[in-house]
């Protein structure tokens, strides 16, 4: 396992339409890094074994701690308490996992993110699990990345 330290930031800038388009209702809080390059070294090795070129994460090497809805009071007492804390994380870069949209990620492990999570009253465990985003696979690599999924899949690497 590795450490990875950041800062946990409550209301990151909005990055995507899709963020503009649903920041009235959701709430979001990540974990930013100080050493942004951390992707750029896992996607290296993507490309190396497998060739697959993998675009920046929109947001650079960061953990969601929270993107869904939460209650107003309860996203601002929190957001009071926790913004801007130091918090570290755990991660195993031997576990690396991808989906068919291309998305490539490292699973992350973080007891202080589950009791942030737990105090808001949210479940401790978010729906697309704590994770170290490397990036998202070329549209023009999509085909390569799911074959490369399936392979990986079938043959339990």
């Amino acid at each position: 396992m590795f450490k990875l330290s950041g800062n946990i930031k409550f209301d990151p800038i909005n990055v995507t339409k899709k963020h503009n388009k649903q920041s009235s209702w959701k709430k979001t809080a990540i974990i930013e890094f100080n050493n942004d390059d951390i992707y750029k070294y896992y996607a290296w090795f993507i490309k190396k074994r497998f060739n697959i070129s993998l675009n920046k994460p929109l947001r650079g090497t960061h953990v969601t701690i929270i993107n869904e809805i939460v209650d107003d009071d309860v996203y601002l007492n929190a957001k009071n308490i926790f913004d801007r804390k130091d918090i570290t994380i755990e991660y195993d870069p031997t576990i690396i996992e991808a989906n068919r949209k291309g998305h490539w990620w490292i699973k992350a492990y973080c007891d202080d993110i589950k009791n942030i999570r737990k105090y808001m009253g949210l479940n401790p465990d978010p729906f697309f699990k704590l994770h170290l985003t490397i990036g998202l696979a070329t549209h023009l690599q999509l085909e390569h990345s799911n074959y490369i999924l399936d392979q990986c899949l079938k043959f339990n690497i």
